[in-house]
């Protein structure tokens, strides 16, 4: 006995068995032929029930019979997967042309499943008989069946180009296909310019096949992304929703769909809406109800009174399957192998499929008619003799003798002895011979007609362009789907998305920033603020929640924040730290902070550095950018590391305000801030002052009008002092300036900080120790620019001070 053991390994046996798998389910399975356009389970199941008789001109009958059928001549799978095959092809609205009408419930756009097949019943549609006609004319290849019991066919002899008129979607192993479904008239009037022009161009053919046609309509945006895919059969596209917008009672409106992208669940859909309704990520829907009947598709949605449709729409579009990417993947068997084609190539393979099979089919009926032909002369001949052959016939013992003696003695062939042996008496009347005749002539007709189509090109086109345009005409409907050249960029407003609603915003000193409710800032004491101990707002507003917030740090960056992005909590909790969005050191603080109703606000910020720089840069030139949520923005370029920014204000564009600015040396310096230009974020600025060495400036402020306005000035041993500005007189930009304290031998005052104070000023001093003191600046008399002001503190006791909180502004030192 041989030994039939062979020793393989592990990886050789398993890539040799997953190769023979992966090339049944590609070529069996989950891919369409191009010729037919039908993966194998459609077909067999589209052979069977034509062979069955279960026809269009015929009654219904039930699933489960074709579905055993099927099942047990063809296709030896699970019944479940050949039924779901059959519920497709029966589908008004995933196929374009349905191949199997159904009767029952056969599933729906909600996703329902289709009724047990022992509940339906199914016949093939008219159309398919015209995939299925002549498959008895030896027009295509018929291989055995599973079993060796009966045969099937290979392909169809398909009249028309159903790959492309009904699409296909599959996925198999290393192959996946995407084809989407394409009006029946274009693709047959594209079919007729190639036959008659073979060198047609891609755009020559797509003035016929504008693009898909998808049964659920719909709107098809962007012809570059069809153009590649007819081109390599690879590209993409957005399909839309229809939708119209319909004015109600009390100034609402309504947003109506009347038809859906390709394939898209409508339960689902409506469902999401509704979820995002009511999770409040879109603002001014009331309700959304699904209203479609047997009359057609319809989901409305019921809108808020003055609600923005269009921004609703638009919101919609971006964030649900009312628009959808539809990628083409054109992949098909062709040659035995799964090929990437565009719109020409499966033309080309179609049309190749289609003269094959007209050939076939010319031949078969050419060998029929010359089959008949010959019976027909014989019949003619036997008239002309009909008494003698009567007489030879009569005078055989039976009937193999009576053929054989025809044979021998008129010289009629064995087909045409067996013909004669075989006729009825009834036939050998007079009329018959006529009848005879005129079959005679009828059937040189046919075979010249059939020697014509064999022998000329042009002839055999000419019948594949007539029954092409009989299709057209019969089966031909309107395109469903509209087609726009540009993909539109959606871009949300952000009223859709967010309740116009008071709330209170802060920003504080060590990073912070939040948004409460007006209703929980108003429930509790507003200084049970959450904030860590000697840690101060810097912004404290009542906001919109469409406005915008702009933060500066004291390293020179800026954070943008639209105010309903800020963390929602209670007033009492501290909120977001600036570090768990956006990296920021441990050193670095928030020094101003910035409302706004709207980014297109005419102005200038305004910022000043340690080191002795100023510049103003528009607000326009610091608009959000796309990783705003991760990164801040540069708003002053620092040329020393150990330089800080100190200070931030906006300013109107054409502003007549002065700058003063105070060193840590005592000097202090006003000049116009028109000296100061305006400038890009990313630049460090001008010279607001000349430091002398180990000097920095400490702080600046604006003034409107430097006679009224004064300053508070605090100095490390605790000292304050308040003077007017009219005091430094106004000088230009870029000087040392003059000295704003006397300067002592011993010991000398040295400012720690700076701000604007009026009567109605309180300052909280935050020391070294961690202690607070208030201070109000009314208590104080004015002073020159000679005097070192009045003792405050006690900085042995308490620290010496490090910033001064002055109504919820922070104005810092520099920290060098």
């Amino acid at each position: 006995m041989a030994n039939h053991i062979q020793e393989m390994a592990l990886e050789d046996v398993m890539g040799e068995r997953f190769g023979r798998y992966s090339k049944y389910i590609i070529q069996e399975r989950a891919l369409p032929d191009v010729r037919d356009g039908l993966k194998p389970v459609q077909r067999r199941i589209l052979f069977a029930m034509n062979q069955d008789g279960n026809t269009f001109d015929k009654g219904f009958r039930k699933s489960a019979k074709s579905v055993g059928n099927v099942m047990g001549n063809f296709h030896p799978h699970g019944d479940s997967s050949i039924y779901e095959a059959m519920v497709r092809l029966s589908q008004d609205w995933k196929l374009e042309e349905p191949l199997i009408e159904m009767h029952g419930n056969n599933g729906s756009m909600d996703g329902d499943p289709p009724a047990a097949m022992r509940y339906t019943e199914a016949r093939l549609a008219k159309i398919s008989g015209e995939l299925l006609k002549d498959i008895d004319k030896d027009t295509v290849d018929m291989v055995l069946n599973f079993d060796d019991t009966t045969e099937e066919p290979t392909v169809l002899p398909a009249a028309f180009p159903n790959l492309l008129v009904n699409g296909a979607t599959g996925i198999s192993a290393g192959y996946a296909t995407d084809i989407p479904p394409h009006n029946l008239r274009e693709v047959i009037n594209a079919l007729l310019k190639l036959m008659k022009q073979p060198d047609a161009s891609l755009s020559d053919l797509m003035q016929f096949v504008q693009g898909p046609d998808f049964p659920t309509g719909g709107i098809i945006q962007g012809l570059a992304g069809i153009r590649q895919a007819y081109e390599t059969g690879r590209g993409k596209i957005v399909v839309r929703a229809r939708t119209h917008t319909e004015d109600m009672r009390g100034g609402k409106q309504q947003i109506v769909i009347t038809e859906l992208p390709y394939e898209v669940n409508k339960a689902q859909l409506v469902k999401k809406i509704d979820e995002l309704r009511l999770a409040k990520k879109v603002d001014g829907i009331a309700e959304i109800r699904d209203e479609s009947d047997r009359f057609g598709l319809s989901v409305v949605i019921e809108l808020k009174k003055e609600a923005n449709a269009d921004g609703i729409l638009t919101y919609l579009f971006k964030n649900t399957d009312l628009q959808i990417n539809y990628n083409f993947n054109m992949v098909a068997i062709a040659d035995m192998k799964p090929k990437q084609l565009g719109l020409k190539p499966m033309l080309e393979a179609y049309l190749k499929h289609r003269r094959n099979v007209i050939t076939r089919r010319t031949e078969y009926d050419l060998k029929k008619a010359e089959a008949r032909q010959h019976i027909v002369e014989g019949l003619i001949k036997m008239i002309s003799i009909l008494d003698q052959v009567i007489k030879v016939i009569r005078g055989s013992e039976n009937k193999a003798d009576a053929k054989q003696n025809l044979v021998k003695q008129f010289d009629f062939s064995i087909e045409q002895a067996e013909a004669i042996v075989s006729l009825q008496l009834y036939r050998l009347t007079n009329t018959d011979i006529t009848a005879l005749e005129a079959e005679a002539a009828e059937l040189a007709k046919n075979i010249a007609h059939y020697h014509d189509i064999l022998t000329h090109e042009a002839t055999r086109d000419a019948v594949i362009e007539s029954e092409l345009v009989t299709i057209a005409k019969t089966y031909g409907k309107d395109r469903r789907s509209t087609i726009q050249a540009e993909i539109e960029q959606l871009e949300v407003d952000t009223t859709v998305t967010v309740a116009d609603e008071q709330v209170m915003v802060m920003v504080s000193r060590d990073g912070y920033m939040k948004r409460s409710s007006l209703r929980s800032y108003q429930a509790v004491d507003p200084a049970d603020n959450g904030l860590k101990t000697n840690d101060f707002p810097v912004f404290q507003q009542e906001m919109s929640t469409l406005a915008h917030l702009y933060m500066f740090t004291s390293a020179g960056n800026v954070i943008y924040r639209p105010v309903h992005e800020l963390e929602d909590t209670r007033w009492k909790d501290a909120g977001e730290h600036l570090s768990q969005a956006v990296g920021i050191n441990s050193e670095e603080t928030v020094i101003a902070a910035f409302g706004f109703d709207a980014l297109t606000e005419p102005g200038n910020f305004v910022l000043g550095s340690s080191d002795g720089y100023i510049k103003q840069t528009a607000l326009a030139d610091l608009q959000p950018q796309r990783g705003y949520k991760n990164r801040a923005m540069v708003g002053m370029k620092l040329k020393d590391d150990s330089a800080v920014v100190t200070n931030a204000y906006f300013v109107a564009p054409d502003s007549q305000q002065t700058v003063t600015a105070v060193t840590y040396q005592a000097y202090g310096q006003q000049f116009p801030l028109s000296e100061v230009s305006v400038i890009g974020a990313r630049a460090t600025g001008v010279k607001s002052m000349a430091l002398k060495a180990g000097d920095h400036v400490v702080s600046y402020v604006l003034a409107d009008d430097p006679e009224k306005t004064e300053i508070g000035i605090l100095t490390q041993r605790g000292a304050f002092k308040k003077m007017k500005l009219q005091e430094l007189g106004i000088g230009a930009r870029a000087r040392r300036g003059l000295m704003v304290l006397r300067e002592l031998k011993r010991d000398p005052h040295r400012i720690v900080a700076m701000t604007l104070v009026d009567d109605n000023t309180q300052l909280t001093i935050v020391t070294a120790k961690d202690k607070q003191v208030t201070l109000n600046p009314s208590d104080y008399p004015d002073g020159d620019r000679y005097s070192n002001g009045s003792f405050v503190l006690d900085t042995d006791t308490v620290g010496e001070p490090k910033f001064v909180h002055r109504d919820q502004i922070l104005e810092l030192p520099a920290e060098n």
